[in-house]
């Protein structure tokens, strides 16, 4: 994780529970407590918390968990774009499970539309996306879990605060998720507290696969979910650059194209 990332994702926490000790944080973003020390003190410099010993406070003391906007598009907004193309590519992932298959599916546009065909099959399936768990449970039987957490209206999502709940305990053979843009440094997304609900998910399957419509491959993002090297399969449209996609082949990356 970059030291970017970190920062802001200990002044997540901390603009939940105003307090967090090194030991919490480290705890959290499964990092050593001498890199959470360095980076309390760089944010204690640059007057963005308060250091308290063995930890760090919120400089906001009216702070009383109190979640935060995450960045993104909204889920409505994105729904309305490349429709074809990600309906294209949300049939194409579902093809490649089986019946009676565990798998997690990740908040987005492009992984909603895998319901249309998630109902018509016998499917178990994890996801943090409370729009999609509605579809399903609308339309279908397969059986769903969802992970415990704040729901973020905007992104249609579920999000935990916490190392330790739902997740832990479910084992899958595939992750699938959507991203604001795919290039030649990794899957990007738009916000670190996404980032670290993703990495959850993602320890949990076996193999990732990602889903991304022409519009999104070269695109550059704020911050890098995972390098290139890390994606087992890559679902795309015709339209994606041929060059592009050679180059992300390089990187051991298989690639699917959905007509």
């Amino acid at each position: 994780m970059l030291e970017k990332q970190r920062h802001q994702l200990i002044l997540d926490i901390l603009n939940t529970y105003q307090f967090a000790s090194v030991r919490t944080l480290s705890s959290e973003l499964s990092t050593s407590e001498a890199t959470i020390r360095r980076d309390i003190n760089k944010l204690s410099s640059s007057n963005q918390l308060k250091k308290i010993r063995g930890g760090a406070e919120s400089l906001d003391e009216t702070t009383t968990k109190k979640p935060r906007q995450i960045s993104g598009s909204s889920f409505a907004d994105d729904k309305e774009k490349h429709t074809k193309q990600k309906r294209a590519i949300a049939e194409k992932a579902v093809s490649i499970c089986s019946d009676n298959e565990s798998i997690i599916i990740n908040g987005g546009t492009s992984t909603f539309m895998m319901g249309e065909f998630l109902v018509q099959r016998k499917i178990n399936i994890l996801t943090n996306s409370f729009e999609l768990a509605q579809y399903i449970s609308e339309h279908g039987d397969n059986q769903i879990t969802l992970p415990g957490g704040e729901i973020y209206r905007k992104q249609g999502i579920v999000l935990s605060a916490f190392e330790n709940d739902t997740i832990q305990y479910y084992h899958s053979s595939k992750m699938f998720m959507g991203t604001p843009g795919l290039n030649m440094m990794g899957v990007t997304e738009s916000d670190p507290l996404l980032i670290r609900a993703e990495q959850k998910l993602r320890k949990q399957a076996e193999k990732l696969i990602v889903l991304a419509d022409s519009s999104k491959i070269g695109n550059q993002g704020n911050f890098i979910f995972c390098p290139l090297e890390d994606i087992d399969v890559l679902i795309t449209d015709a339209d994606a650059d041929p060059a592009l996609l050679d180059d992300i082949r390089a990187h051991g990356v298989e690639i699917m194209i959905a007509d």
